[in-house]
């Protein structure tokens, strides 16, 4: 009985840690340079898997082939993403994008036949434009895919805090 009583605690913090990992948040770490310059390789984040609310230019982890991949939101449901000479065009209005690293090419939605993003879906880009696999390349991304947002560092030390 008194192996019982020592037991609890220590399972009640395993069931909370547990709790909190599946539907609260949890660390992601980040694979490649996608993100670069916001965000570099090995960098650790918090995933907000809670918040389930996405706007533009979000930082959101979804699963891709067997994968989590960390990209921006750049378009929303029932938008036309268009770039032309290196500039955002969200419904035929300019849109300031200061994410981008480097050139994005010129891109427009209907590329992925498309005319809108239909409702459920994002369009996604890494902010090394250059150098990522995104919704040019993978096409839209579904909502039931998402699985969270991260704008939460911390590791390494010397960026902890809010991703901005």
């Amino acid at each position: 009985m008194k192996i019982i009583k020592e037991i609890v605690p220590y399972l009640v913090v395993i069931v909370l840690v547990i709790l909190v990992r599946t539907f609260i948040v949890t660390p992601v770490r980040v694979d490649g340079s996608s993100m670069y310059s916001t965000l570099s390789n090995n960098d650790l984040l918090l995933l907000k898997k809670y918040d389930k609310s996405y706007d533009r230019f979000d930082i959101v982890v979804f699963k891709y082939n067997n994968k989590r991949l960390i990209k921006r939101v750049i378009g929303l449901p029932g938008e036309h993403v268009k770039y032309q000479n290196n500039k955002l065009y969200i419904n035929n209005k300019l849109v300031t994008d200061n994410y981008g690293n480097g050139k994005t090419y010129d891109f427009d939605l209907s590329e992925l036949n498309y005319e809108t993003i239909p409702k459920g879906y994002y369009f996604v880009l890494g902010d090394n434009r250059q150098n990522s696999s995104d919704s040019r390349m993978i096409g839209l991304v579904s909502e039931k895919d998402i699985l969270g947002i991260a704008d939460i560092r911390f590791f390494p030390f010397t960026k902890i805090g809010k991703i901005k």
